[in-house]
Parts: structure tokens; sequence; C-alpha cells
């Protein structure tokens, strides 16, 4: 378990000395997402209570808003307090180490900058009843349609074609890393998310979880949550691609991540 984290929150959004350990624990990995993760935080504040859900914030080491954004939202708040980069896998780990210590039975690994389905109720009580039955669970990511570019949606909704496909005939797990539900024992006994992976540690995990004894990745295709395309746009959609297939298979082949260190695109 991580090390080199600190819990520095118990904010306001606190119901009372002693509430009831929440069923699912939302982890949300930060790194200076000011311009975004209010809009994730707020309707997931918004029905917290109603869900059985606590939010965790597990921030890499922001040096804008976000963490003023974490402490007012937020049931606790992880900070990174090592000089040396975090990954985003050891970001994870740091929210999850924070709601195993509960007696929770779902972890719900959300990244900061998606946005949430309409029907965000239906969406939680879908996702975590998918993990609790199979092991772990996803669902479709695309760009927003009023904002898609159609080389976007095309080669998107092949991807996600393919995962459905794969999860589905259980060649290997697989699944993006804006959406990872999975059930708290499933996620101990295989050891978390590999803290020295860079990149490709979504699919390194999924592959893990569709090797544990009894586990399998639900993949929901009804359900469908918004990514940033700030990437495309800044890189390339090819190249980012290109870069996440090439992460993939280092990982699937060697156990490591083709890059040293992920680029972080604002």
């Amino acid at each position: 378990m991580p090390s080199s984290a600190t819990t520095i929150a118990a904010p306001d959004a606190a119901r009372s000395a002693s509430p009831p350990a929440p069923r699912v624990s939302v982890v949300v990995p930060t790194l200076n997402e000011e311009t975004t993760l209010a809009t994730l935080l707020r309707p997931l504040r918004e029905h917290a209570s109603g869900l059985d859900v606590e939010i965790i914030v597990s921030d890499g080491g922001s040096t804008d808003g976000t963490l003023a954004i974490a402490l007012s939202l937020a049931d606790r708040v992880v900070v990174h307090d090592a000089a040396h980069r975090q990954t985003i896998a050891a970001g994870r780990n740091a929210g999850a180490h924070e709601a195993l210590a509960e007696a929770g039975d779902v972890l719900l690994f959300l990244n900061a900058d998606i946005g949430l389905p309409e029907d965000l109720p239906l969406f939680i009580r879908e996702v975590t009843a998918a993990a609790r039955t199979h092991g772990a669970a996803t669902c479709r990511v695309i760009v927003d349609p009023q904002e898609a570019r159609p080389m976007e949606r095309v080669v998107l909704g092949a991807c996600n074609a393919l995962y459905w496909g794969i999860n589905t005939l259980r060649i290997v797990g697989m699944g993006r890393g804006e959406v990872h539900a999975v059930r708290r024992d499933v996620f101990e006994a295989v050891g978390g998310y590999r803290e020295h992976l860079a990149a490709g540690e979504d699919f390194d995990l999924f592959k893990r979880v569709l090797r544990h004894p009894g586990a399998r990745v639900a993949f929901l295709w009804r359900h469908i949550v918004h990514e940033s395309p700030r990437r495309y746009r800044q890189r390339g959609l090819f190249r980012t691609m290109g870069a996440w297939a090439l992460n993939a298979t280092w990982v699937a082949l060697g156990d490591r991540s083709r890059s040293t260190e992920w680029e972080v695109v604002r």
C-alpha cells in the first residue's frame, strides 16, 4: 500500500461524527484539475447519501485550485507528499487505501475529467451491482456528441465495440480508466493497480481481474460517460490511440509500460 500519501481533510460534507460506513467508495485521482473537478463532484455530492457512497479525492500534488474544490465537495482528500511524481496508478491506490479502511464493498474509480450520465443514480446502482456480481465492471466512453468530431465518433465507437466483445468473450479484461468498478475483495486479491506503470495500468488491472478465480469484467453497453477530448485535440487522435495501444501491448507482453512518464494535458 502507498506510503507517501497523507489524508488532509474530513471536510464539511461529512454527515456525522460516526456515520455508518458507505457501501461504495468513489475514488477520483487528480492533478491540476480545477477546470473539471467540480463538474464531476457536484452531482456525486448531491446524490451521495441516497446512493450510499463516499467520495475520496486522491491528489497527485496539484498547484492550482484543485485541492480547494476537493475539500469543499469530497468526504476525504488524500495528498501525495513525496518529491517524485506520482503515477495515476499510485494515486488510485492511495484513494483505495483510504476506502479499504472502511466496510464498503465496491471501489468505483472515476477520472476527474469525465461527464457522468444524466441518470446518475441508475448508473451508480447498475455499475456497482455488476461489480458485485462479476468482480469488476465498466461502460462505454465517448466524447460528448455536442463537441465530438466525426473521426472521434468513429474511432471511439469502434473501441467501445472492441472492448465489449473482448470482455463478453472473456479473451482478456479490458476497459478505459475513466470508469473502473471493482469489488473490494477482488481488488485486494489482485493487489490493486501496479504503481510502476506510467500508462496501461487500467488495462493491466482488468487483465489480472479476469485471471482471478470466479471474476470477470462486465461491460455495460447501455451506460455512457463522456470524456474530455483535450488530449485528442492537443496531441492528435491517432497519436493518442497509438500511445495507448503501444502501452497496452508492452504491459501485456512485458509487465511494464512503454511510456516512462505519462504527459499531462490540461
